[in-house]
């Protein structure tokens, strides 16, 4: 038990000072792009665009329950055929809707295109600066203080956003 606990201390000890050895930082990329006037419109332009389809979404709901609200107030008086053909219609509206909505917010879907339309390439270049800076800096590694990884506390000297600012020509 001894050999094996010093095997473990000794392991951990070689990893410490391997990570010691290697140099980190990191990039605040939602700084990064706020900072970008292209983004910013772009970011702009997916709003307007969101903002558009959902009142077209609420439009049609509103259309789908005017339709239920009157069937249900006629529904005792209607023959079999014409409730048939009255359920139908609602059915296949809601059925209507519900695909609008998936071709314009689901994965595959126009906002997800027009997001990579908008905002991949600024995106890409901002990742092409950090890949300079850490190029010309000598980094081992570098996190994204906006994504999802836990950074607890962050070193200001640490912060190479401001570099990779500068790289894209950005004041």
């Amino acid at each position: 038990m001894k050999k094996l606990f010093l095997l473990l201390a000794f392991l951990i000890m070689g990893l410490s000072t391997q990570v010691e050895a290697q140099r980190f930082a990191y990039v605040d990329t939602e700084y990064v792009l706020n900072q970008i006037p292209d983004y910013a419109e772009a970011q702009s332009q997916l709003d307007r665009i969101t903002e558009q389809w959902q009142r077209e979404i609420q439009n049609r709901y509103d259309e789908i329950d005017q339709l239920y609200r009157a069937y249900q107030a006629e529904e005792v008086i209607l023959k079999g055929d014409v409730k048939k053909q009255r359920e139908e219609e609602i059915i296949n509206k809601e059925r209507a809707l519900k695909q609008f909505q998936k071709d314009k917010f689901g994965p595959n879907g126009e906002l997800m295109k027009k997001k990579e339309e908008l905002v991949k390439p600024i995106q890409d270049l901002v990742y092409q600066a950090v890949l300079k800076v850490v190029d010309r800096k000598g980094f081992d590694f570098i996190f994204d203080k906006s994504s999802g990884v836990s950074m607890l506390f962050a070193n200001p000297e640490f912060d190479q956003s401001e570099a990779v600012l500068k790289e894209l020509g950005v004041k």
